[in-house]
């Protein structure tokens, strides 16, 4: 890979269904990472696709009375259409039924038959019409496939299989060699520990005479590619393989990261990591696999339980670039995280058009109003505006850090702190007095250091919000040229201040507010999230069960599901100054800033003992005092009177713990 390139992937989606929430999710971090390359000045390549091949595919073709290209060629309009809404730049959109990918599948399976790697056998395994694959007994739940809960049927057929357990051992000694190859650390640990058991031969094959719509073996014409061996091939067909002398291939490959869901990760951290080895190609550098949006109940959003949100609704009421934000602010990159329309609404009126949004339009109305239509050369600047430039230059540096690591929300967490503190500094140096009292060169001096502070921020919220981004720096009188300058110079810095010194004589524009406040949800989603706030029917009245203690009351199960438990990490720990049995924690729960959580705990545990410890907090109790100390949260530990342990999980913060 060439030194200033850089490669990302998302899967390709089945191209049955439409783009949902967790397809933007994935699609929108995977272009702000790219978006935020290129301005960096590198060489990208953002590839997404579809996967149209398989036995749901055929069988829809069918229902619509359609042959299946022709079906798939309908579907795929959907999803370029939705990535063209979403501001999705992509370099390349592969389809598996691009005529140089399935050259690609073709090539691989004969080379991999030719070395010994895939061979014919007979096989009885329980197929998952739902997942288009075999399971094994033991794999079964309740009898049922074990990722989406449909029946599955015995079947005994003769397919291909590839040599997938001869790597086991090698993929364990490069997964431990290399901590970072899956992120974030608990997906990893999930990963070894589906290893931990014999790996099995992968079945690659479907007979034509029951499943016909696939790429045809090469060695076989009787049968076509299993649809996950097929589909996992485009993240290479995609930059020219098996042409490894192809310019496109040395520039681009290993692949920076490959973004996922969760739900795909052992099809991808196993399968493709074997295929790849099997090939002699080197391993990705980094598979990432994100968690899930979750709805009320705390059950994972997706088109089969009905529970989707419509993301086109979101752009429609609130605008592209606040939905993009919404989704790489809210939560941690990798964690599951919990939707709902008034979460969406506090969140941009607080970020969107109080913060960022009133920064803005106080600088350009005051400065316009007082000093003309340019931005002014400074006055003479003191240590508030000094203060300025440092914590721009630490913005900058968090900023980049996370965001080149995929931390979205720590990157925008960091550059909101300088949002604020930027109308802070207007408040506190009031322009209106300086204004009133003819204090001009004071006055130019505190405007201009507040337009500045925009631009600096406008320019690193291109990745994230390029439309808003792109105005908001319009209105300075800075173009995307300008822009890329700008975080050139930024890159130059090693630590200390940013300058400060761009905009000196640019054109102002104050025009409409860049995101106007919503007093209430607009209409449409508001009779959403009314039949969603609806309470549920009473249940029917059921007879009465003897209590399980004579000290405890039985709940129901929906009185259960209003606990919210996450997983949380203990940052800090120290005495409680008013208690000798409790402990105050600071405590990271994929929020924003961690929790303050107040626990009797001393009898059984130092407060240096704790940091690190990975616990279980009910996150949705209210806040209460404890001796004076507020405590924002509750942790779950074993024991009666007096603590024996706490209960932990081994996930990162701010996962939802069922």
């Amino acid at each position: 890979m060439a030194e200033r390139s850089f490669y990302i992937t998302t899967p390709i989606y089945y191209v049955n269904g439409r783009p949902h929430i967790g397809h933007a999710y994935t699609t929108i971090a995977a272009d702000a990472i790219a978006r935020w390359h290129r301005l960096d000045g590198r060489t990208v390549r953002f590839l997404t696709g579809t996967d149209e091949h398989g036995q749901k595919v055929l069988e829809k073709a069918k229902e619509r009375g359609m042959d299946p290209k022709a079906h798939v060629d309908d579907m795929v309009r959907h999803w370029k259409a939705a990535w063209d809404r979403m501001e999705i730049q992509y370099d390349h959109f592969i389809r598996t039924t691009d005529p140089h990918h399935i050259a690609c599948v073709q090539g691989v399976l004969q080379r991999l038959y030719d070395a010994g790697l895939i061979y014919k056998d007979t096989y009885t395994g329980w197929y998952s019409k739902s997942v288009e694959r075999f399971w094994t007994e033991k794999d079964l739940i309740d009898g049922k496939c074990p990722e989406t809960g449909q029946p599955v049927e015995e079947i005994t057929e003769t397919n291909y299989f590839f040599k997938m357990s001869g790597f086991q051992d090698r993929l364990v000694a490069h997964l431990e060699a290399n901590p970072g190859y899956i992120r974030p650390e608990s997906r990893k640990n999930e990963v070894l520990g589906f290893l931990r058991r014999p790996l099995e031969d992968l079945c690659i094959s479907r007979p034509k005479a029951r499943m016909g719509w696939g790429i045809e073996i090469p060695f076989d014409t009787e049968f076509v590619t299993y649809v996950w061996f097929d589909a996992l091939l485009n993240y290479v067909s995609g930059v020219g393989y098996p042409d490894t002398d192809d310019v496109l291939w040395n520039t681009f490959w290993p692949v920076d990261f490959h973004l996922i869901g969760k739900d795909i990760l052992t099809t991808h951290a196993v399968y493709w990591s074997t295929m790849l080895m099997a090939l002699d190609v080197p391993l990705p550098k980094c598979m990432y696999a994100h968690g899930w949006w979750m709805s009320n109940d705390g059950s994972k959003m997706s088109k089969s339980l009905g529970n989707v949100i419509d993301i086109n609704l979101l752009a429609d009421e609130f605008g592209v670039d606040a939905t993009r934000y919404f989704f790489l602010r809210e939560i941690a990159f990798g964690a599951d995280g919990g939707f709902t329309y008034d979460g969406f609404l506090t969140r941009y009126n607080a970020d969107l058009a109080n913060d960022l949004g009133n920064l803005a339009h106080r600088s350009l109305s005051m400065s316009t109003k007082w000093l003309g239509d340019q931005a002014p050369a400074y006055g003479e600047v003191g240590e508030a505006e000094e203060a300025m430039r440092e914590l721009a230059g630490v913005a900058y540096r968090e900023y980049r850090t996370a965001i080149e690591g995929l931390q979205y929300n720590k990157a925008l967490t960091a550059l909101w702190g300088l949002v604020k503190a930027g109308n802070k500094y207007i408040d506190t140096e009031q322009p209106w007095r300086l204004n009133r009292d003819g204090s001009v060169e004071r006055l130019r001096t505190v405007m201009r250091t507040v337009q500045e502070v925009c631009a600096f921020v406008g320019v690193l919220l291109l990745p994230v919000m390029p439309n808003k981004a792109k105005e908001l720096l319009g209105k300075l009188g800075q173009d995307e040229r300008q822009a890329r300058d700008a975080l050139s110079a930024l890159a130059a810095l090693e630590g200390g201040p940013v300058s400060f010194d761009r905009l000196e004589g640019n054109p102002l524009n104050v025009g409409d507010p860049l995101f106007p406040r919503f007093r209430e949800l607009p209409p449409r989603i508001a009779k959403l999230f009314e039949a969603e706030s609806e309470p549920p029917a009473p249940p029917t009245p059921k007879p009465q069960v003897p209590k399980p203690s004579p000290d405890s009351d039985t709940i129901t199960f929906d009185a259960f599901k209003k606990v919210q438990l996450r997983a949380g990490t203990i940052l800090s720990a120290e005495k409680h100054p008013n208690a000798d049995k409790l402990v105050v924690m600071k405590v990271d729960v994929g929020e924003e800033r961690p929790r303050n959580i107040v626990a009797g705990i001393a009898n059984r545990f130092a407060p240096e003992d704790l940091p690190g410890r990975k616990i279980v907090v009910v996150v949705n109790l209210a806040p209460t005092k404890l001796r004076g100390v507020l405590s924002e949260g509750m942790l779950l530990a074993a024991g009666g009177k007096e603590v024996v342990d706490l209960v932990t999980v081994d996930a990162e913060p701010g996962e939802v713990v069922r």
